[in-house]
This record gives C-alpha cells, structure tokens and sequence, in this order.
C-alpha cells in the first residue's frame, strides 16, 4: 500500500478491525518514512453475473434497477426501507452464490418474486402482473389462488 503523503511504498498494519457486519476490513496503516497515519478499508471483491434480457441482448447487472423494480412493487405498501434493502442483499447474494457468468432476467425475475411473496402479497401481485404479462382479470384470479392456495411465512 503507497502511502498517499509521500508514496512511500513500505506501510505497517498498526490495526485491523472488522466492520460494515464483518464485510469489510478497516486497516490504521503507518508510513515506514514519514510515520504519517492513515486508514484504509478492505473487502471482498464479488462479481455479479451478467444479464441475459429477454431479447438475448447482455448487460451488467444493475442493482439500481433492481432495487427500483421493488420500490415500484410495495410502493404505498406497508414495508420498510431496511425490509426492500435486506430483499436487495438477499438477491445479490443469491446471485452471486450461483458461481455464473451469466444468468437470464427470467431467473432474477423469479428471486425478486420470491422476496416478494414473503414481503408483501400484494406488492407480489403487483409485480407478477407486470413480470408475467397479465393480459385479464382471470390471469389476476389464478395467480392470487396459487397465492392463498401456499402458505406464507411471515417475517
């Protein structure tokens, strides 16, 4: 690590805790020339697979988008910002578990409805109108009867 006041390249760890829940590392480093202090923060780097659209079109993941798509979904519901951030890390995560370079929208699609369905039941509907194309009342019907027909663990 170069020290950012003379660029010394010799540091010394002085201390290292964890941080941000233990995902992160937070360093205090000193120069080995000018004895100046200063800190540094480490994490892992995760990479996200890319999207596969529908139209077969490939795009790096966006979280902003995701998260929007959410925020659409339980808008003027009763669900808390820190509930749609903990969807948005459990999706990350889930993504990146899978180890793939690529994944189709279907399959991100299908985690957002997931979260979704344990969240809010209407904000689910909401969402699944939109993702699976609803062209009816009656598509409406049948997704609100596979709905009620599982049951759902609330948190």
């Amino acid at each position: 690590m170069h020290c950012p006041f003379c660029s010394a390249e010799e540091t010394k760890v002085v201390d290292s805790r964890l941080v941000a829940e233990g995902d992160q590392v937070r360093r205090r480093r000193e120069c080995l020339e000018c004895h100046e202090r200063f800190t540094t923060f480490e994490t892992a780097e995760l990479l996200l697979p890319r999207v596969i659209k529908q139209n077969g079109q490939r795009e790096p993941f966006n979280e902003d988008k995701l998260r929007a798509g959410i925020q659409r979904a339980v808008e003027k519901r009763p669900v808390s910002t820190e509930r749609v951030e903990s969807a948005v890390s459990q999706i990350k995560h889930a993504l990146q578990a899978t180890g793939e370079r690529e994944l189709p929208a279907l399959a991100i699609g299908e985690l957002v409805m997931e979260q979704l369905r344990e969240m809010d039941q209407v904000a689910y509907v909401r969402f699944a109108s939109v993702y699976r194309r609803f062209e009816d009342v009656s598509d409406f019907s049948e997704e609100i009867e596979r709905l009620t027909s599982k049951p759902v663990v609330k948190e």
